[in-house]
């Protein structure tokens, strides 16, 4: 898979959970993608607020473009998703890669969710599988199903850039935890491989950031070859083995990310809030000792 050329790409960071979302133009035209966006949710009140979509969305008008796509790198466990209120705002079709109905299927039944709820994936507007094509503009993006941090991780190449969400971060932090239900050490480096395939050129935008030790500022940019030869999981060469045992030691000293109760409830229904009651008000659930 060649680069393509370059993509317009602008990062909008979201330093309470560390996550960063990004506007993917076509330099020769009006069309963009949104990737990741966040739905901003205090958790001891319950209330959700737009600001961080609303960043994009002001970026997106003030240039005046058309959004083509809403795309998700998978159902995230740290942020809620905004892309229904992006989508209601300045349109896309929300995507993600198909194997949501794998995490649907599990997490439906963690939450108890019952028959009614659609395991199908029909909340979302197009189901990705590997190898699919699409358009943003004359840019041409490809996907890649890079799983082993969710079932469902998907790779988005656009142009000369591949926007990997968690499956890897920067050079000195490393790789993404492999712990949830469907998560895989093993299955996440033939991915990780997967990715380090690409030209070495090819530029990497990481979906967070925490600033590794010894760094002062965030960052979520980089290339196939510094990820190739420094990452400190997988870089340098390191074998599958060796990497499959430092993961998963590392992810049994992790606790469970702070928002990933009603991130996970939402973010399978494509950002959308769980069916209110009889009453009109709309609860999440708290599975004890349910993950």
């Amino acid at each position: 898979m060649a680069s393509g050329p370059p993509a317009d790409v602008r990062a909008f960071f979201d330093e309470a959970t560390n996550t960063v979302s990004y506007v993917v133009k076509d330099p020769g035209s009006a069309a963009c993608a949104v990737i990741d966006s966040v739905l901003d949710f205090d958790y001891a009140s319950g209330r959700t607020d737009t600001r961080s979509a609303d960043a994009i969305i002001a970026d997106v008008t003030a240039r005046g473009l058309r959004v083509d796509w809403v795309l998700e790198t998978h159902v995230h466990a740290d942020h809620l998703s905004a892309a229904p209120y992006v989508q209601q705002r300045v349109g896309g079709r929300i995507g993600i890669g198909e194997k949501i109905t794998v995490v649907q299927d599990t997490f439906g039944k963690v939450f108890n969710e019952g028959t009614e709820f659609q395991r199908d994936g029909s909340q979302f507007d197009r189901l990705f599988k590997d190898g699919d094509s699409f358009s943003v503009g004359g840019l041409t993006a490809r996907v890649m199903h890079t799983p082993g941090h969710t079932p469902a991780c998907l790779t988005y190449v656009i142009g000369d850039a591949a926007f990997v969400g968690d499956t890897m971060f920067m050079p000195d932090y490393g790789t993404a935890r492999c712990d949830f239900p469907g998560g895989s050490a093993a299955v996440l480096y033939g991915s990780i491989q997967r990715i380090l395939a690409l030209p070495a050129e090819t530029r990497i935008f990481v979906g967070h950031d925490y600033k590794a030790p010894g760094r002062e500022d965030f960052a979520w940019e980089t290339t196939v070859a510094a990820e190739k030869a420094l990452n400190v999981h997988v870089g340098a060469g390191r074998d599958r083995d060796s990497f499959v045992a430092l993961r998963e030691a590392r992810d049994r000293t992790l606790g469970m990310p702070r928002l990933i109760i009603p991130s996970l409830q939402v973010n399978m229904r494509a950002g959308q809030m769980p069916p209110a009651d009889d009453s009109g008000k709309t609860f999440l659930k708290v599975p004890v000792n349910g993950l």
